[in-house]
Formats: C-alpha cells, structure tokens, sequence
C-alpha cells in the first residue's frame, strides 16, 4: 500500500512541475507578443507622423517662383517675382548662402515674400537633349592621318586644362576657341571627343541648327542654357557641329528669320567673350564652310585657332585603314594598293570601304576578308575615277 501511494505522489508532483512549465512557457509567449505589438506600435506612430507632416506640407499654399537680384547681407536680398515690383526680404535660416547668387530661382512665401528654398536653375528641354557624353570612349589611336592637327588641338586645350601654369609663367592666354574647318568625314567630330577623353572632361556637341529657334530670343536663350550646362558639367568641352548654321555672314538687308539667326550669333559672340581662357570650359567649332562664317567669329578672342582638317594623304589613307581594320581577320590584303587607289577619299569613305569589304566576306559566307573584297568596296564606295577627280576638284576650290 505505501509503495502505490508514493507512486500516486510522485504523480501529483509531476504534474505540479508540468503545470509551472507550461505557465513560464507562456508568459514568455505573452512577453514576445507584447515587444512585436510594441515595435509595431512605434512604427506606426512614426508612419502616422510622417503622413501627417506630409499631410501638412501638402496643405501649406503655393510658393512664388521668383530671381534672386541681389544678395544684401546675411538675412536680406532682394528678389523679383517673374517681371513684376523688386522686393528687399529675409532669407530663410536653413538655405545655405554659399549657394545662393544673382540670378538664382528661388522659392518666395506667399504671404511675407521670404526665401524658403533654392530652386535648380531652369534649362529648356532642348537644352538636356543635346548629346553629353561625361567621357566619350574614343581615343587618340582611334585616329589616322591627323598627327599635325592633333598637335595643335592639343595646345589650344588639353594643354591649358591640364598643365595652366605654363601658360602663367610665360605670360600669355590660351585660346578661347578653336575652330576646326574641312571636307565633311575628315574627323572633326572624332578629334574632339578624343580630346575629351584625354582631358577626362563631358563633351556637348550641338548641332548649330538646333540652336535656331522660330520665336525671337529663344535661339539666344538656349546658347545662354547650353553654356550654363557646360559649367555646370565642368570640365567640359563645348563641340558646336555646323557652326555656319549660325554663323554665317550677317547681311544689310535681312528678313525676320535671318535677325533672329543674328540674335543667336550675337548671343554666342557674348559668350565666348566671357569666356575665362584659362577656366575649366573650353570651345570647339567645325564647319564645312569657313568662307561664309561672320569675320566677329573669326577675330582674335574668340576663334583664335583656326586648324585645318583636310582629306588625308596616302600616309594618311594608310593609317585610317589600319586604324579600322586592327580587328579584323584579313588574309593576303595589301593595305598599301588600297590607299593608293583611293586618293580623294575622306575617312568616313574609308570607314564605309572597310565595312563594304567585311560584308562581301560575310556574303560569300567567309570568316576573313581578301583583297578583292577591298577592291569591291571601293568600287561600290567612291565608284568611278569620275567622281573621285569631282570630289578633289569640289575640295580644291572651296578649300584652295
């Protein structure tokens, strides 16, 4: 009898434990619950606070866009609204006053006219659409023929960029621009964006046509744009394709289209004449028409490097066409033949001559390029003798 009731004790015992286990494992359940439901709590509360401040901002009235005129001192400027009354105000203690300068977009309060915030400055949408390249990929072994050209590219800016103390201690300015002028497909664009890539700098190439706008002051307003993106950008190089889109000879008598391509020129003429020579912005022209260009462009302090890019030579021919056929697989093609029978030949023909010759190979379904695949391309490139004696006649005359 002892033995059983010692069993049905030591049960009850058991039991006893099991509950007090139970009842810890669930109070630390009901614990956990409580710090999730906590965290939870809090999170809300900071999403319920920011939904209410933006609530609030939401409900605050609109703000006046206006133009800072004049910084007065630390607190005070003077601001206009759009074309209306000029008005002395406070500047908001948050806005950071080494930002602010004339000319600014500013955010004005409705009710006491205050700066309250600084806007980014406007630029028409054309403006952003221009090409900008923040470091074009081309290089300087990308190009043939052009080693004289380069030479003084290179003087008037890489060399002004990189090294302005010579400049300093010879006691002169660099050029302002440079003016690049030659047959269409000669490399005026390329030697710029290989420029460029050597100074490590953004290149902007506009077209001078896209700078003509129909109503009047708006082709001036986008040349003032383009070079506040440029300084924005800087170091940047400024490549104007086309100039004599622009630029050409100003007339006595003029209809309304032509003064407001003179409006635009005049615009660009203000522009290069601020131009700090040793700054970190530096100007680059190309036309195929340097006959027809306004003499204001040409003068010195503005344009003051005119170099000359011609169709090349037959060393020059020689190396575009190693230059664009280094990764290629060529078997028994004689480069030299090619140069020889293509004189008058820009290096965009040469480019197109190389391109026609590997598709001949991919026609007959071959892995390399012959000879006579070189010689099919140019033939169906420049064509007869005919065209090639018109194209050097064509370059004599304009060119001289």
């Amino acid at each position: 009898m002892s033995d059983v009731k010692d069993v049905n004790v030591k049960s009850h015992e058991e039991e006893y434990d099991d509950y007090v286990y139970y009842l810890k494992r669930r109070i630390r359940q009901l614990e956990l619950q409580v710090r999730t439901l906590e965290a939870d709590k809090e999170r809300l509360e900071r999403e319920l606070s920011r939904l209410r401040m933006e609530m609030s901002r939401l409900r605050q009235p609109p703000a006046f866009a206006g133009t800072l005129i004049e910084l007065l001192d630390e607190d005070r400027a003077i601001v206009q609204n759009y074309n209306g009354p000029r008005f002395v105000v406070r500047i908001a203690p948050w806005i950071e006053r080494e930002n602010l300068r004339p000319g600014s977009r500013v955010a004005l309060d409705q009710r006491t006219m205050a700066v309250i915030e600084l806007l980014p400055s406007q630029k028409d949408p054309s403006v952003l659409g221009f090409e900008v390249i923040e470091r074009p990929t081309v290089t300087y072994k990308d190009i043939g023929g052009l080693k004289k050209q380069l030479v003084e590219l290179r003087e008037a800016v890489e060399l002004p960029l990189k090294h302005p103390e010579l400049f300093e201690k010879v006691g002169i300015e660099p050029p302002r621009g440079v003016l690049l002028y030659g047959p269409p497909g000669c490399g005026k664009t390329l030697m710029a964006k290989a420029l460029a890539h050597e100074v490590n700098a953004t290149f902007i190439r506009v077209i001078g046509s896209e700078l003509v706008r129909k109503y009047i002051g708006e082709g001036a307003r986008l040349v003032s744009e383009l070079f506040e993106l440029a300084r924005e950008k800087a170091p940047s190089i400024v490549f104007i394709d086309e100039i004599d889109a622009i630029g050409a000879k100003r007339l006595d008598e003029t209809t309304g289209g032509e003064r407001e391509v003179n409006r635009t020129l005049m615009q660009l003429l203000a522009e290069l004449d601020g131009f700090d020579p040793m700054g970190e912005v530096k100007i680059i022209a190309a036309t195929n028409r340097p006959d027809i260009l306004d003499p204001a462009l040409l003068r010195p302090g503005r344009f003051d490097r005119l170099i000359e890019v011609p169709l090349p030579d037959f060393r020059g021919r020689l190396e575009i066409l190693k230059v664009h056929t280094r990764k290629m697989n060529l078997k028994k093609v004689d480069l030299k033949v090619i140069a020889e029978m293509t004189e008058g030949a820009s290096g965009a023909d040469l480019k197109a001559i190389v391109t026609e010759a590997g598709m001949f190979a991919i026609r007959s379904r071959r892995e390399y390029v012959t000879q006579e695949d070189f010689l099919k391309g140019v033939e169906k490139v420049l064509g007869s003798e005919e065209k090639l004696a018109q194209q050097m006649a064509a370059h004599e005359v304009m060119y001289g």
